[in-house]
C-alpha cells in the first residue's frame, strides 16, 4: 500500500522483487567470496601450524637427551678418578714387567 492509502501497482511490486533479490544475490556473491577467502587464510594457517608442530616436536626429542647427557656427565665424572688408578697401575705393571725399578 501507497501512504496515500491506495494499493501499489503490479508492476512496482515486481521491480520491488526484482531489486530485493538484485541484491540478495550481491550480498550472497560477497559472502561467498568472502568465505572462500577465508577458508585459504585457514589452510595457509593451519599448514604453518603443522610445521609449527613438526619442528617443536624435533626440538622437544632433541630436549629429551639434554638430560640423558646430564646424567652420563655424572657417571663420567665418578669413573675418571678410577681410570686414572686404573691407568696408573697398568703403568707400573708395565714397568715391572720391563724389569724397571720404581720411581
Amino acid at each position: 500500500m501507497r501512504l496515500d492509502g491506495r494499493p501499489a501497482s503490479p508492476m512496482t511490486i515486481a521491480r520491488y522483487w526484482r531489486a530485493s533479490l538484485a541484491i540478495g544475490m550481491v550480498v550472497i556473491g560477497a559472502v561467498a567470496v568472502l568465505l572462500s577467502t577465508l577458508a585459504g587464510i585457514v589452510a595457509r594457517i593451519e599448514t604453518g601450524a603443522a610445521e609449527i608442530w613438526r619442528v617443536g616436536k624435533l626440538i622437544a626429542n632433541n630436549t629429551v637427551h639434554v638430560a640423558l647427557l646430564i646424567r652420563t656427565n655424572q657417571v663420567v665424572a665418578g669413573i675418571l678418578p678410577a681410570a686414572d688408578g686404573i691407568a696408573q697401575a697398568t703403568a707400573r705393571i708395565q714397568r715391572a714387567v720391563a724389569g724397571e725399578t720404581p720411581k
